[in-house]
């Protein structure tokens, strides 16, 4: 497959090429100073909390280990680590699952993590976000662990990246929420429409032998994805699960009933 014309990693729109870091004028200092006391200590308290629970790694710059690998998480893009989720569907990217020839399709990549587990097995990897930053931090894990000449990292909705093209698997960590998304965070979370569209389109970018693995999370909606892939006629069954204290996550693999040519 030849190689696209990807997003680099470094690179950005000249709107976010600038940053600059605003002081808080003395008249803004002045009146945090003069909160109640119950005030500023609630709200010492809800940052602690926020931190204890994970929730600041969101929305700041952090470097993550998920299976001794190093990955950068970026503002607004999906943490692997904290939700659980993208690091447990990783876990089980390994040779005993993909074949050094395969063409892998990461949708939804988010920091890139399964695409670049997916990068050490197989022969290539697409890795597709609709979120920009997304992109741009994928790209960079890419890099960081020396994968980059296997991977590219495209920006866009869904299929429309890759029309046309098959693939022997696709990975999909969706937003198994259902709910009109507030800013791109939440896009990795929250969607209204995409277990039809993704149903949908699947069957066509699989290759004769090809297969999907989508995982699905007790915390979300994951009955509407299931809904629409029987509408599909895909086969389904259970690659993996994992259970914790308020969560269970399933990994889902799909094959069509009636392959294409």
């Amino acid at each position: 497959m030849a190689r696209r014309n990807a997003i680099h990693p470094l690179a950005g729109s000249r709107a976010d090429s600038v940053m600059t870091f605003a002081t808080p004028a003395p008249d803004s200092l002045r009146r945090i100073a003069r909160l109640p006391l119950m005030t500023r200590l609630i709200g010492k308290a809800m940052a602690l909390c926020y931190r204890l629970v994970g929730k600041d790694r969101y929305d700041d710059f952090r470097l993550e280990r998920v299976y001794d690998m190093p990955f950068v998480v970026t503002p607004s893009v999906f943490n692997p680590k904290v939700p659980r989720t993208g690091e447990f569907l990783a876990s089980q990217i390994d040779s005993r699952l993909l074949q050094h020839d395969w063409e892998v399709l990461d949708m939804g990549t988010g920091s890139g993590v399964c695409a670049v587990f997916a990068a050490k097995h197989a022969r290539h990897v697409v890795a597709v976000d609709i979120n920009a930053a997304a992109v741009r931090c994928a790209g960079i894990n890419a890099l960081l662990n020396h994968l980059e000449h296997k991977i590219d990292v495209l920006h866009g909705d869904l299929f429309a990246p890759v029309p046309g093209e098959r693939f022997d698997l696709v990975l999909f960590n969706p937003p198994f929420v259902q709910g009109v998304p507030q800013d791109d965070r939440d896009r990795a979370w929250r969607s209204n429409d995409v277990a039809e569209r993704f149903a949908a389109g699947l069957a066509a970018h699989l290759k004769p032998a090809g297969f999907a693995l989508v995982l699905l999370s007790t915390f979300g909606d994951g009955q509407v994805f299931l809904e629409e892939f029987r509408k599909q006629s895909f086969k389904i069954s259970v690659l993996a699960e994992r259970r914790f204290v308020n969560e269970r996550l399933t990994i889902f693999r799909l094959e069509p009933a009636q392959r294409s040519p």
